[in-house]
């Protein structure tokens, strides 16, 4: 097959303990899964039915890249989430069946343009501009799930220049892995190489240029960088 112009590379994240990588297909996400974030931007939570958005798989940033600052936005905003990785997928699918599926987890930034994100809300628009911007995803290595997983107790943190900013367990997400796997295959086929990014906790604040960076999902995952 001959292509009219040069395709693009596939966006990839790496494996803890391997040289291979894991190939990025799609990144879903989910908001307003930690309640007390929820309340914090001032909007309810659903606990019937989980709220999606997505990015696009080139928004990752890895291999311990600096992530450039946003065009138009002067209120960059951190999300730290747990990232779950899908080695497998389907339809309508089982929540009994979600641990079957995971082929890894890591930890990552869902970046926002929060003042475009507001700009939105006011006028009814869709989110799109304020979440899936280039660079938006920074998402740490994986780590296989055979080799360990996340449990209730598991903590998800995040600290800018060495002070803590965001932190809470998993135990405190409305909606778990297996609920959001479950209630996402009812809207998209699932398929392996997707991201999963399981919703932030509160504390999300600013960004701005030479800050620092460092979540972890503990146990599991870390992520450091740098906003350039």
């Amino acid at each position: 097959m001959r292509y009219v112009i040069p395709p693009p590379a596939i966006p990839s994240l790496p494996v803890l303990g391997s040289d291979d990588r894991f190939p990025v297909r799609r990144i879903f996400c989910i908001g307003r899964n930690f309640a007390d974030h929820a309340r914090e931007m001032g909007a309810t939570v659903d606990r019937e039915q989980p709220m999606f958005f997505c990015k696009p798989a080139d928004a990752v940033v890895t291999d311990g890249a600096d992530v450039p600052y946003p065009t138009a936005t002067a209120e960059l905003h951190h999300e730290v989430e747990m990232v779950v990785a899908l080695a497998g997928g389907g339809r309508d699918l089982p929540a009994g069946l979600a641990g079957t599926l995971i082929f890894g987890y890591g930890v990552g930034l869902d970046l926002t343009r929060r003042d475009l994100q507001a700009q939105a809300k006011a006028k009814g628009h869709p989110w799109d501009v304020a979440k899936a911007f280039d660079h938006s995803a920074p998402v740490s290595a994986l780590r296989p799930a055979g080799s360990a997983r996340p449990g209730p107790q598991t903590r998800l943190s995040l600290e800018v220049n060495d002070v803590l900013r965001q932190q809470a367990t998993l135990q405190d997400m409305v909606h778990d892995v297996p609920a959001i796997i479950a209630a996402l295959s009812k809207l998209f086929e699932l398929k392996p190489g997707d991201l999963l990014f399981t919703g932030t906790p509160a504390g999300v604040a600013a960004l701005h240029r030479g800050d620092r960076f460092r979540a972890e999902l503990e146990g599991i995952a870390v992520l450091e960088g740098r906003i350039a």
